[in-house]
Formats: structure tokens, C-alpha cells, sequence
């Protein structure tokens, strides 16, 4: 079984694969925000470009992991940066430069360029959150259409697939969800794929969700939410699982602090979206330690992107992290990639031809390649 270390560059940048967890704001090149901020005459403290390259959200307590499995970092790491602005933060500044539909089907069209240049990803799911004040006129489905162009226009430009996850915000109430949540099947489109929880953990429970997600299950839509990333308890993913009926679980590396947890998602083989690069500079050592664990324990881990635009990196970067630091063997490599395209919200005959055809794909890369399982 070959070590994925010895994996090429070239082979990783060329294995087909899909990113199943990637925010639409975080996607957002400097370069764009740069050009937006200007024609908005937005007031930054620094240069657009400046700012992306020292994003470094700090984390909340330390108090809460002091006592993980695998140890939290509690100091600064060593490559932050001295003046340091919080994914959130910036976040917010993108949003207040969108200006209308024709942004918002630009940077879903520049996400997938990106997605398809830098890291060869076939397929793309995508997290879009509620409309600020300054877009509401657009509408619902006029924002949805305008990102749905976007991908169109990626479909026609780069042979690639995609769909939308709508975000809900896990700082809002319960009722607020819902609405979110009924809305999207009140307004069906064919690009909304399903609901996804997001922002800090620690902000909301998953259990405050249990209706909206209900509502999502009854339309037939796919769930996913952010479980077991900032809260250091396995609890939660099951919560997701149980309660919520999600389909898989984006990060969960906190599954790790319960033995039986983590047996039961190995036997289940639930479907976890990992990102070994995180805004928190200092937290980059912990995730990987917390992959390899996962890796380790024989879980589906599936790399992806989250926010790329803004750690910065890419969803073959984030293989080439397994590959080269993690330690993971060739054979689990390929099972990432396939796993990618098995739990994608794709349509289920769609999902099983592709499936079936990156399969045979890869097979062939490891032919030319001289790899062997």
C-alpha cells in the first residue's frame, strides 16, 4: 500500500474530486474584494489584500480545552500576524460591497474558476447565507437565480457541477431557522440542494434546529451542519445525527473525546468534511493531529475547502496537507475522493454515474501513475 506521501503533486492536482463544504463568502478572491471595495468607497483600515493575507480569528475561552484528547494550543502560534482581522469580520466587509445580482452570479462564477484551476474539483457545493438589508429587494429566488447563473455559467466554461447549501445561522433563534428553512421549500429551485448550520458552534445547540430540520427532512432536502468543531464534545454530532437527520457532518473532530461515538461513526461510516487550514492560525496543528486521529480510527474523512479564498488555500492543497503531513496512504487518498462524489447532494442516479465514473478515473490515474492499492 503505497504512503500518500509519496503521492506527486501532479497526481493529487489531477485526482477528481468534490468539495462538499465551502462557504460562498470565503470563496471571494482579494483581488474582487479589492476591486468592489473600491467602487463602493468602502473605509478599510488597510489594503483589501492586506487584510485577506492577516485574517486570524482568535479563539473563544481557552478554559474550554484544557482537557481535550488531543491538546488544544493555548498560545499564539508562530506565524501570526502582529495586526489581525477575524474571518468574520471580513466576511461582513465583503457582504456590504455586493451591489447586486451581478455580483453575486460573479463570485459564485469565480469560486468554481477558482475551485477548477487551482484544485481540479469536478463538483461543488456551496454555502450561501441570508440576504443583508442592502440585497433584500432582490428577493429570495432572485438571489438564488442570480447564483444559480453563476454555476450555470461554470457548468458551460469548465464541464463542472454544482449545487447550493442554504446556511442557517446557528446565533438566530429557533423560529428564525424555520422561517429560513420554509421559505427555501416554499420556493424550490433545482440548484438548492439542502440546509446547512453554521457559524460558531458555541453560539447556538443544535437542538434549538429540531423543527427547521424537521420541515428540510419532510421536503426531501440534504442536511448537514457544523458539529464537534469549537464546542470540545461529541455530543453535539450526535444531536446532528439523531435529532436533526443530517446526512453528514461538516468538521467533528470532537467526536474523538467519546470512544463509543467514535465507533459508532465508524460503523456507520458517516460522512465528515474536514479542513486541515483554519483562520486560527494556532489551531492548524491541532485539526491535523485531530484528522489523523479520525484516519486513524478508520472514520470517512473527506478534505475540503471551507473558506479558500480567505485562510487562503485550496481543496488540492488540502489533500496534498493529508498526503504529505497526515500521513494518510494512498488507498485512503482515493477512498477521500470517491467518498466526495458518494455523499454529495447530487441526484441519486446522477451521484451513482459519477461514482462510477471516478472510480474508473482514478483507476486509470493509478495506472498511468504506477500506483497500486
Amino acid at each position: 500500500m503505497t504512503s500518500a506521501a509519496s503521492l506527486p503533486v501532479d497526481y493529487l492536482q489531477r485526482l477528481p474530486k468534490a468539495d462538499l463544504h465551502c462557504h460562498l463568502i470565503g470563496t471571494v478572491r482579494a483581488s474582487t474584494f479589492a476591486e468592489l471595495a473600491r467602487r463602493e468607497s468602502l473605509e478599510l483600515p488597510a489594503d483589501p489584500e492586506r487584510i485577506f493575507a492577516d485574517i486570524n480569528s482568535l479563539p473563544p475561552d481557552p478554559a474550554l480545552y484544557r482537557n481535550t484528547r488531543i491538546p488544544v494550543p493555548q498560545q499564539r502560534g508562530a506565524d501570526e500576524p502582529e495586526v489581525s482581522y477575524s474571518l468574520f469580520q471580513v466576511s461582513n466587509w465583503v457582504v456590504e460591497v455586493l451591489r447586486d445580482a451581478d455580483d453575486l452570479t460573479r463570485i459564485v462564477y469565480e469560486a468554481f474558476e477558482d475551485a477548477h484551476r487551482r484544485s481540479g474539483t469536478r463538483h461543488l457545493e456551496l454555502f450561501f447565507d441570508a440576504l443583508p438589508p442592502h440585497l433584500e429587494s432582490l428577493g429570495y429566488l432572485g438571489a438564488v437565480e442570480a447564483y444559480a447563473e453563476g454555476i450555470r455559467m461554470a457548468e458551460r466554461d469548465f464541464g463542472m457541477t454544482g449545487l447550493m447549501i442554504q446556511g442557517i445561522d446557528r446565533s438566530r433563534s429557533g423560529e428564525e431557522a424555520l422561517a429560513v428553512v420554509r421559505r427555501v421549500v416554499d420556493n424550490p429551485h433545482p440548484y438548492v440542494a439542502g440546509i446547512g448550520l453554521d457559524n460558531l458552534e458555541t453560539a447556538g445547540p443544535p437542538e434549538r434546529f429540531v423543527d427547521a430540520y424537521r420541515l428540510a427532512g419532510e421536503a426531501g432536502l440534504g442536511r448537514t451542519a457544523h458539529s464537534s468543531e469549537h464546542a470540545p464534545t461529541a455530543v453535539n454530532t450526535i444531536t446532528c445525527l439523531d435529532l436533526l437527520g443530517c446526512d453528514r457532518i461538516d468538521h467533528g473532530y470532537y467526536v474523538l473525546e467519546d470512544d463509543a461515538v467514535v465507533e459508532r461513526m465508524r460503523d456507520e461510516q458517516v460522512a465528515f468534511t474536514v479542513a486541515s487550514t483554519t483562520s486560527r492560525r494556532s489551531w492548524r496543528p491541532w485539526r491535523r493531529a485531530s484528522i489523523a486521529a479520525m484516519l486513524e480510527a478508520g472514520l470517512n474523512v473527506i478534505p475540503c475547502s471551507d473558506d479558500p479564498g480567505m485562510f487562503p488555500t485550496t481543496l488540492a492543497a488540502e489533500y496534498g496537507i493529508v498526503a504529505d503531513q497526515i500521513g494518510a496512504t494512498h488507498e485512503q487518498v482515493r477512498r477521500m475522493a470517491v467518498s466526495s462524489f458518494e455523499a454529495s447532494w447530487l441526484p441519486a442516479e446522477q451521484r451513482a454515474r459519477r461514482v462510477a465514473e471516478v472510480t474508473a478515473e482514478i483507476d486509470a490515474l493509478d495506472a498511468e501513475f504506477a500506483l497500486s492499492v
